[in-house]
């Protein structure tokens, strides 16, 4: 027997049951209500820190990793090496961070927080503060892990949607 046995009830080509309309309507409403709060929290941050989602995520990352390479960034907030070396531009600006060349191998860049963006990254809240890490935290593991894997399949059909569309 092959490891792609099929179920009884299976056709190998049958398209799937459409979904019904309500499901798609109530997903839909969830991700704008998740875009929503994201705006809205980012504005928050703005003002209250002077930095954009994408640049806390970032000084998050290098306050995590160390001193760390573009690319370790890139994929530790899932953001183009591109995008990344525009926010630590900006950042490096206003001196929160400071890069600098390899010693052994010129065309690599290390980033590093400045006493300035160490105390910025200790003084912030994160980007939904600590009040959505508290009430994460509080629910039982098993519940974690289902909506983390639930996200991120979410996040893989919204990837897949848009390189769809992008593709079209």
């Amino acid at each position: 027997m092959s490891n792609n046995s099929m179920n009884d009830n299976e056709q190998p080509d049958a398209l799937p049951a459409p979904v019904p309309a309500d499901e798609t309507r109530v997903l839909l409403k969830s991700i704008r209500r998740i875009v929503r709060a994201n705006d809205l929290q980012s504005r928050a941050l703005a003002k209250a820190t002077g930095l954009t989602g994408p640049q806390l995520v970032i000084l998050t990352g290098v306050a995590e990793l160390g001193e760390v390479t573009t690319q370790a960034l890139a994929d530790y907030a899932d953001l183009s090496a591109a995008t990344v070396v525009m926010v630590l531009e900006k950042l490096e600006q206003r001196a929160i961070v400071e890069r600098y060349r390899s010693t052994s191998d010129r065309r690599i860049v290390y980033t590093r927080l400045t006493a300035k963006g160490s105390e910025l990254v200790s003084s912030t809240r994160g980007l939904f503060g600590a009040g959505l890490a508290q009430r994460f935290g509080a629910l039982p593991a098993a519940k974690r892990r289902e909506l983390v894997a639930n996200l991120a399949a979410i996040a893989d059909l919204l990837t897949e949607a848009t390189e769809t569309v992008v593709l079209d």
